[in-house]
Parts: structure tokens; C-alpha cells; sequence
């Protein structure tokens, strides 16, 4: 700033000087004075600057370089673990944009921090540039506050690997498949087909229904006149049956349970079948029990329960009813005759 006053003040003084002396015509002749004195003020301004300036700067410079090769130091290491995750391309594109994001961030810090310091290597006072900066930085805050929120809370999500693209997932009263995760939003898609587009900011608690295993539990209704024991033996082997198959002995974790008489309402008697298996598969294990049951229960003559009682209504026999009416008749004693002279 001192070096722009130096100059401005003698170009006033030459300016001046060179409008008295001009003649007459308004031609200005050649005056040695005016380079003089733009050299005379470069020069002490920049001998200033190599005095106070320079180390100044090579102390920043320093500074940023060494946070540039820490920066790219974790970059490095983001990029090979995505590199390693060969059967999860999902996970290794989260990674790298991880790293993509952590580069740009430090490198727009690490270049706004050497600007400031060649401003101030330069006498430069930073503080209308500060409370401009401030103002308008508050202005934006304000106004993407929730953007902010949003990128935030989905670089935890990326960074805590709290779910991926494919995970089934429960945000509030939202179940659904993940079909897409970006810094901002997340893409929900339920059973029904309906998508749902929630901001990462609204997610404060998120349930992964994909994670290691899945637990299925099959409901078996069953008359309460059948014996348990032998309902018991049926859904245990078929069960068992689900288990040993070869399209299922890889994706049931472990042998299915059934812990017994659960619950018993009017007619019915439920037996639960619960099975452990690997994510993502349980509807089709449930699906393929219920198929087992259905079968088992036709081949052992065994019935459903039912939790209403029926009531069966049905017309008189005629010839029915003349039977007992006659057996009736039988059935009432003869009137007594009276003895004579009684």
C-alpha cells in the first residue's frame, strides 16, 4: 500500500511539474523526472518487500507445501483402499469421491491461505477485505444453510459407511432399497415402487437391514386338534429339508428354529419357523418355506388354523323327524283303565 502512495504522490509531483514548464501548444516535452521518480518509488518499496515480504512468503509457501503433501499423502491411501475393493465397484466410487473432495477442500484452503499472506506481504490491509468477506460469507450461510447440513452429513454417511447403494435400509418410517447416494440426498425406493428423494441432513437415525445377516420368521397357523408334537416333527424336517438343498445351503447361515407352541387363539396354534440367513435373501427363504409347508401339511392330512369358530346350519330331515316323533309316542306311558267297582 505504501509502495501505491510512493507513486501516486510522485506522479502528482512530476504531473505537476510538467504542466508548469509545458509550453504554450499543450505539448508535453520528454522530462526525466517522471521515470525518475516511478523508479526512485519501486525502488524503495521493493527493497522493503525483499527486506519484510520475502521471508514472509517463503515461510508460506513452506507451509503450504507441506500441506499439500499431507493432503495428497491421504488422497493416496483413499485411492488404494478403493483400488483393493475389487467386488464392491459401489463402495471404491465412494471412496474416490471422498478423495475428490478432500483434495478440492484442502487445496481451495491451502490457496486461499497464500493469497492472504501475499496481501500482507504487500501491506495490504486486510481488514475492509475480512468484513466484505464476512458479510457476504454470512449472507450464503444463511442461505444454504441446509445445503451445508446436507454435503456434510453425507460426507459422514460415505466416511462411517453407514449404508451403500443396494443396502435396504429404514429412515423414520421409510423401508426401502438405496438406489442412489450423493453427498446431498438420498434415493429410497420401497416395495411398492414409489421412490423416495430424503435430504442426508433429515437422516438422524438409519436402520440397515443389510448388514452381515437377516433374520426371517414364518408364522405357521395350524388347527388346534392337531397333535403338536407331530406338527412339530413335519415343520422340523422340512425346515431341515430348506437348509441341506444345494440352491439354499449357501445363503441360510445356520439351522432354522422351532422354539414351539407360540401362541394359541380360538382354533389356531402358531408355530414359528425363524431362520438366519445372508442379506438380502430372506423373502426368497420365506417364500420357499411356505411353499414346503403348504405341501407338507396336504401329504401329512394336516389343517390350518382358523382364529374364527363356524357354525354349521342345516334343514330337518322329514323322515327323521317322523322317527323320533313315533319314538316319542313309544316312549310316553298308556293312560291307566279303571277297575270296575273301584
Amino acid at each position: 500500500m505504501s509502495r501505491l502512495q510512493n507513486i501516486s504522490a510522485s506522479l502528482n509531483t512530476t504531473t505537476a511539474h510538467v504542466l508548469d514548464s509545458s509550453p504554450a501548444g499543450g505539448t508535453i516535452p520528454k522530462d526525466e523526472h517522471f521515470f525518475k521518480a516511478i523508479l526512485e518509488g519501486w525502488h524503495t518499496d521493493l527493497i522493503a518487500f525483499v527486506q519484510n515480504g520475502v521471508p514472509k512468503l517463503v515461510v508460506a509457501f513452506l507451509l503450504a507445501f507441506l500441506a499439500q503433501r499431507v493432503t495428497a499423502f491421504f488422497v493416496r491411501r483413499l485411492q488404494h483402499r478403493a483400488d483393493k475393493l475389487v467386488g464392491n465397484s459401489q463402495r471404491a466410487a465412494q471412496l474416490r469421491t471422498m478423495a475428490a473432495i478432500v483434495r478440492a477442500t484442502a487445496y481451495g484452503v491451502i490457496g486461499f491461505y497464500l493469497f492472504v499472506e501475499f496481501l500482507a506481504a504487500l501491506n495490504v490491509s486486510l481488514g475492509p477485505f475480512i468484513a466484505s468477506a464476512g458479510v457476504i460469507g454470512l449472507g450464503i450461510s444463511f442461505g444454504a444453510q441446509s445445503i451445508f447440513k446436507d454435503m456434510l452429513t453425507g460426507i459422514f454417511i460415505l466416511i462411517e459407511d453407514q449404508y451403500n447403494v443396494g443396502d435396504t435400509i429404514k429412515i423414520a418410517s421409510l423401508t426401502g432399497t438405496v438406489e442412489d447416494l450423493s453427498l446431498r440426498i438420498t434415493r429410497l425406493r420401497d416395495g411398492d415402487g414409489t421412490l423416495y428423494i430424503v435430504p442426508n441432513s433429515q437422516i438422524t437415525t438409519v436402520s440397515n437391514l443389510s448388514r452381515d445377516f437377516a433374520v426371517g420368521t414364518l408364522n405357521v397357523s395350524v388347527d388346534a386338534r392337531e397333535d403338536p408334537d407331530r406338527v412339530l416333527r413335519v415343520l422340523q424336517q422340512l425346515a431341515t429339508s430348506v437348509r441341506n438343498d444345494v440352491a439354499f445351503k449357501d445363503i441360510v447361515i445356520s439351522d432354522p428354529s422351532i422354539p414351539g407352541v407360540d401362541k394359541i387363539s380360538g382354533y389356531e396354534v402358531i408355530y414359528p419357523i425363524t431362520v438366519r440367513v445372508m442379506v438380502n435373501q430372506r423373502d426368497g427363504v420365506l417364500r420357499e418355506l411356505r411353499r414346503r409347508v403348504l405341501k407338507a401339511f396336504a401329504d401329512e392330512s394336516i389343517a390350518f388354523g382358523s382364529t374364527s369358530s363356524t357354525m354349521i346350519l342345516q334343514s330337518p330331515d322329514p323322515k327323521a323327524e317322523a322317527a323320533k316323533a313315533k319314538a316319542d309316542a313309544a316312549a310316553e306311558p298308556l293312560p291307566s283303565t279303571p277297575t270296575p267297582g273301584a
